[in-house]
């Protein structure tokens, strides 16, 4: 059995390249239906627990699935904000919880997520160090946010310019860090949790006055100071003696200190304020039937929807194109099969000569059939080595491929 071993692994590594193509091209077609199989069924488990622990969410008419994502993954929001009189008039009947989401900003690469502190009891998340936001202007980061900026307590993080025509005028905020978040292996570990009226803040909505008393006056730009030179506003008649503030374009990004936290307001009506969705705790069954009750008709200009049962027909639709990708795999694990005969049988008209010395010296036929069984055999096994490692990599990783797919 040893010269059956040694001769079929001598022939194999001499012809290394050729053994190379065929077990890459056996892992390959083995892999390609088993990750699908593996990623699909884990993605399907990763969508609808988050699902399930989210018992309904409010948002503006138009696509389910864009709000669900929205909510569940943070993704850029799709529909239309809402009106935050909207949230409010929900609360009504104190039926149950109403979590606002606000989702429309993001900071250093990571999505702003504008909410209250009752959020964190909700996911039940809990805090490495820190603690929870309670003031404009600062922050919670996810535990991957943190990590991946090398942030902690007591940094700060900027929020992205709303864009080149953001005709409000609004610029970056920098907020400070008060806490971080264990890690949960959720979607919540790659965001950064503000209070809600922050997102507001960055909205253009709320803002606040920096006094500059002199010309020269130095501002910390980037971690170094800047003079900059003050502009008077124009005064209405008797308000000459109003002062000097600086202005926007002075400035890289505002910050909200405790110094000036009580010069920042709000202008308008609050309940017109946006918010681009909402998470629903009713109280219990009887609320959650008399909430849904309400959206019935699908006459009003907002939605309440069961993430479950959204997130079940997205996965039902995810299942059937994998079953059909598995029925064209079938197809393809026939035809390399067939082409891996092929290239075996051509192989052996090249090696006649080989085979017909080694008869010569004495090699029966059972034995050289053995020793083309080896060779085959094992490059069939070092396939399905390479392919099961392969599937094992997904199947550990493919939580986060699909958090990135819905990102």
């Amino acid at each position: 059995m040893k010269d059956i071993l040694y001769l079929a692994a001598r022939y194999l590594l001499h012809n290394r390249g050729t053994t190379l193509v065929l077990v890459g091209s056996v892992a390959l077609i083995l892999f390609v239906p088993a990750a699908m199989y593996v990623v699909v069924g884990g993605a399907a488990d990763v969508l609808e627990e988050r699902a399930g622990r989210t018992p309904l969410v409010f948002g503006a008419q138009g696509s389910a699935v864009d709000l669900t994502l929205a909510t569940l993954y943070f993704t850029p929001p799709a529909v239309s904000p809402i009106r935050f009189s909207e949230v409010e008039e929900l609360r009504e009947g104190e039926l149950g919880e109403v979590l606002p989401l606000h989702l429309r900003f993001s900071a250093e690469g990571s999505r702003v997520v504008g909410t209250l502190p009752e959020y964190f009891g909700f996911r039940g998340l809990e805090l490495a160090e820190g603690r929870r936001f309670a003031v404009l202007g600062e922050a919670v980061l996810g535990a991957e946010v943190a990590e991946g900026l090398d942030v902690g307590v007591g940094g700060s993080i900027v929020s992205t310019p709303a864009g080149a025509f953001d005709v409000a005028g609004s610029f970056p905020l920098r907020m400070s860090v008060v806490g971080v978040l264990a890690p949960t292996g959720t979607p919540d570990d790659e965001a950064v949790f503000v209070d809600l009226r922050t997102t507001w803040v960055l909205e253009g909505i709320g803002h606040g006055h920096d006094d500059v008393a002199t010309s020269g006056t130095t501002v910390e730009v980037g971690g170094s100071e800047t003079a900059v030179e003050p502009r008077v506003d124009a005064a209405a008649p008797g308000e000459s003696d109003r002062g000097l503030i600086a202005d926007r374009s002075i400035l890289p990004y505002t910050e909200i200190t405790p110094e000036n936290i009580d010069s920042f307001h709000f202008h308008g009506d609050r309940g017109a304020f946006p918010v681009d969705a909402a998470i629903v705790i009713p109280r219990d069954a009887r609320s959650g039937t008399l909430l849904r009750g309400r959206f019935a008709g699908g006459e009003r200009p907002t939605q309440l929807v069961v993430p479950l049962a959204v997130v079940d027909e997205l996965v039902d639709t995810m299942f059937s194109v994998r079953d059909a990708i598995l029925v064209l795999s079938a197809g393809l694990v026939l035809a390399t099969i067939a082409t891996a005969g092929l290239v075996f049988a051509l192989s052996l008209r090249l090696r006649a000569p080989e085979l017909e010395s080694m008869r010569r010296i004495g090699v029966g036929r059972r034995r050289l059939r053995a020793i083309l069984a080896t060779e085959l055999g094992a490059v069939l096994l070092a396939a399905a080595l390479l392919a099961s490692g392969a599937t094992l990599l997904a199947s550990r990783f493919g939580g986060q491929l699909i958090r990135w797919l819905t990102g």
